[in-house]
C-alpha cells in the first residue's frame, strides 16, 4: 500500500542509512518515479522504484563500485536524468566513495566544463548507462577511468557484500559550482552536511508539518535538483517525481501537469522557467489543469523579481494556483544549497528600493512607481543556520538596511573546496571579536536584511563600477530587455570592460526566437537599449551586441554566465553583422 501519510522519520546521520530504514519499514511505498516523454505530445511514461527496489539497486551498484574503487576515491556520475542517476549517487555514498554529480558529454555547450571538472576531480570510476555509454567512452578516451553501467549491474552483485554506515564527517560528494563568476570549483559536501540541509529545506517548506511530494525537472547534477529531488525525499521518506529538463523545455506544460497530479507538491525552478510557462502554455493546455494542490514553488534566482511571481500567478490563477505558493529563496553550493526561504502560505514580501542609495550601500525605500526604483522580493529567513551581512573589505558586521556580503554559518556549510586552499572563504571571522567565533562562509553575494528578511541584491564579483558608482548588472539587463521586445528575456549579460577613459559597460543580448537577425533593424534596437539604460541608470553603454538565440553562454545550472560572456566578447567572438551595426550606432 502507498498511503498518503509518510511514517515518522528517524534521525539517521547519512542518506544510505535512510534508504535502508525506509526499505525495511515501508518497502512497498513509492520512492522515485521518473516520467519519460518519448513523443512530442506524450503525457508521460512512468517508471517507479519502491523503497525495497531502490535499496536492492543501491546495494548491487554499491557492491560493484566497491570492487572498482577504494574509500575516498571519486566516482563521476555521467548518467542521463532518471532513476539510474539516483541509484548511482546513493550507491557511491553507500560504498564509502565520493560521488561527483555531472552529466553526459552530449549536454550542449558544456563539454569543456565537463573535461575541466573531470581533470580536477580525477575519478577512479565513471558511472553511466547503456544509452549513454558510447558517447561517454568516446569522450573519456582509451586511457580514461573505468566505466560501470548502472543499468547492467545485476541485483545479485550485492551477494556477500556488507554495507558499512559511512562516517557522517566524511566527504559524500563534490558539488561543483556553476561557474557563473569563475572557474568551477568542487565543494566538499559531507554526509552530515547534506542530511542537515535536507532537513533545513523540509522545515522551511513545510515538510515537517505535512506530507509533501517533491516534483522536479532541475538536473540532478545541480545543487538544488540533487537536494530537493533526492536528499530531501530520502530523508523524509517522501515520493520524488522526476522529469528530464529537456522535456520541460520542449513542452513546459508537462511540469504543470505533474504539479497537478500529486498532493502537497513542492517544486523549484529558476526565474526564466516561470516566465517561460506564462509565454508558452496555451489556453487549450490550461483546460482541466488544477494547481490548487501546490504547496510551494521555489524561485532561487538572484535576485528574485516580484514581477515574475505576479505574471505566473496571474496566468494560472484560473487553475486554482494560490499566490502564496511562490517562495523566493536563496542558496549556494558552498552551503550544500538551501540558506533562506520565504515560507509557503505567506504573501510575497516586496521592497521598492532607491537605485542610487542601493548602489551606495544603503537600502532606502522608494515609491514602487518610481522609474528609478529597484523592485526586489524578500527571501525570508534561514532554518537551522545563521545569516549575517558584513562589509566585504573591513569584515565589520552591518546593521539592517546596510548592503554588504552575505555570510552563512551552520551544519550545512561544506568542508571547503576540493584540491585548493579555501580557508578565506569557509573560515571567515568578523573584525569585531565580540561578534562571535569564526568559521563563517563568505558567499560572494551581496544583500541586506529588511524587516527581518534577507534581500539579495547581486553578486560581488559581477558589480560594475563606473566613475566611482556601483551598478548591478541584473538591473542594467532588466532595463535592456524591457527596452525592446526583440531582446530575449533573461538571455543577456551586462559587464564592464577596460577602456581608454576607464571602465565601459557592454550589453550582449540574444534576440527573440521569433525574429531573424538579418531582418531586424539592429540600429533601432541598439538605440532603444542605449536610451533606456542612459535614462534609468545614467550610463552610456560602450557597446551593445545583438546575437542569435543560444549564443550567450550559460552555466550548468542554466544561469547566464557573465564571466564567460565577457571573456568571449574580449576575444572578439561576437563579431559580424550585429557587431558592425552596433558600432555604427555608437555615435
Amino acid at each position: 500500500m502507498d498511503s498518503r501519510r509518510p511514517p515518522l522519520a528517524p534521525a539517521c546521520p547519512t542518506l544510505p542509512e535512510y534508504v535502508w530504514h525506509w526499505a525495511e519499514t515501508t518497502p512497498d511505498r513509492r520512492a522515485f518515479t521518473f516520467v519519460e516523454h518519448p513523443a512530442q505530445h506524450s503525457r508521460g511514461v512512468h517508471r517507479t522504484l519502491t523503497w525495497r527496489r531502490l535499496d536492492a539497486r543501491v546495494r548491487a551498484l554499491a557492491a560493484r563500485l566497491a570492487e572498482r574503487a577504494g574509500p575516498g576515491d571519486r566516482v563521476a556520475l555521467l548518467c542521463p536524468q532518471g532513476t539510474e542517476y539516483v541509484t548511482a549517487f546513493l550507491a557511491a555514498l553507500a560504498a564509502g566513495l565520493v560521488a561527483v554529480p555531472l552529466y553526459p558529454p552530449d549536454l550542449p555547450g558544456h563539454a569543456d566544463r565537463l573535461a575541466g571538472v573531470l581533470a580536477d576531480a580525477r575519478p577512479t570510476v565513471v558511472v553511466t548507462t547503456s544509452r549513454a555509454q558510447d558517447e561517454v567512452r568516446d569522450f573519456l578516451g582509451s586511457d580514461g577511468p573505468r566505466i560501470v553501467l548502472a543499468d547492467q549491474v545485476p541485483d545479485d552483485a550485492a551477494r556477500g557484500w556488507r554495507p558499512v554506515p559511512p562516517d557522517p564527517e566524511a566527504t559524500a560528494y563534490l558539488q561543483y559550482t556553476s561557474g557563473s563568476t569563475r572557474a568551477p570549483a568542487g565543494v566538499e559536501i559531507s554526509h552530515g552536511n547534506v542530511v542537515a540541509n535536507a532537513r533545513q529545506a523540509l522545515t522551511a517548506y513545510g515538510g515537517d508539518a505535512r506530507p509533501l511530494t517533491c516534483v522536479g525537472w532541475l538536473p540532478l547534477y545541480h545543487d538544488m535538483g540533487l537536494v530537493l529531488s533526492v536528499a530531501a525525499p530520502v530523508t523524509r521518506g517522501l515520493l520524488s517525481v522526476l522529469m528530464d529538463p529537456a522535456a520541460f523545455l520542449h513542452e513546459p506544460v508537462r511540469w504543470l501537469r505533474l504539479l497537478a497530479a500529486h498532493p502537497n507538491v513542492v517544486s523549484a525552478a529558476p526565474n526564466f522557467a516561470y516566465d517561460y510557462c506564462v509565454a508558452t502554455v496555451t489556453a487549450e493546455q490550461k483546460e482541466g489543469l488544477r494547481l490548487d494542490k501546490v504547496t510551494a514553488l521555489i524561485n532561487g534566482s538572484e535576485p528574485v523579481r516580484p514581477g515574475t511571481a505576479d505574471r505566473f500567478h496571474a496566468a494560472f490563477a484560473g487553475q486554482g494556483l494560490a499566490p502564496e505558493t511562490h517562495c523566493p529563496s536563496y542558496g549556494l553550493a558552498e552551503a550544500t544549497v538551501f540558506v533562506c526561504a520565504a515560507r509557503p502560505g505567506e504573501p510575497l514580501t516586496r521592497f521598492a528600493l532607491d537605485r542610487d542609495a542601493l548602489a551606495a550601500g544603503k537600502a532606502l525605500a522608494a515609491r514602487p512607481d518610481d522609474p528609478r526604483a529597484v523592485l526586489l522580493a524578500g527571501c525570508g529567513t534561514p532554518a537551522g543556520q545563521r545569516v549575517r551581512v558584513a562589509d566585504p573589505v573591513t569584515r565589520a558586521l552591518l546593521s539592517e538596511g546596510e548592503v554588504g556580503e552575505i555570510w552563512v554559518q551552520g551544519p550545512n556549510v561544506g568542508r571547503g573546496y576540493w584540491n585548493r586552499e579555501s580557508q578565506d572563504v569557509f573560515g571567515a571571522r568578523f573584525a569585531d571579536p565580540t561578534a562571535g567565533p569564526g568559521g563563517w562562509l563568505r558567499t560572494g553575494d551581496l544583500g541586506t536584511v529588511l524587516e527581518g528578511q534577507l534581500v539579495v541584491t547581486g553578486r560581488l564579483k559581477d558589480l560594475i563600477i563606473v566613475d566611482g558608482r556601483n551598478h548591478y548588472p541584473q538591473d542594467v539587463e532588466a532595463t535592456a530587455q524591457d527596452a525592446d521586445p526583440v531582446v530575449r528575456r533573461d538571455r543577456l549579460a551586462a559587464f564592464a570592460v577596460p577602456g581608454g577613459a576607464g571602465e565601459g559597460v557592454v550589453v550582449v543580448a540574444e534576440h527573440a526566437r521569433t525574429a531573424r537577425l538579418a531582418e531586424l533593424d539592429v540600429p533601432a534596437v541598439v538605440r532603444a537599449v542605449r536610451g533606456a539604460v542612459s535614462a534609468r541608470h545614467g550610463l552610456r553603454l560602450a557597446d551593445v551586441v545583438l546575437v542569435p538565440p543560444g549564443t550567450v553562454p550559460r552555466t550548468s545550472s542554466g544561469k547566464v554566465s557573465r564571466a564567460l560572456t565577457r571573456a568571449r566578447y574580449l576575444e572578439g567572438a561576437y563579431g559580424g553583422r550585429a557587431r558592425a551595426a552596433t558600432a555604427g550606432a555608437a555615435g
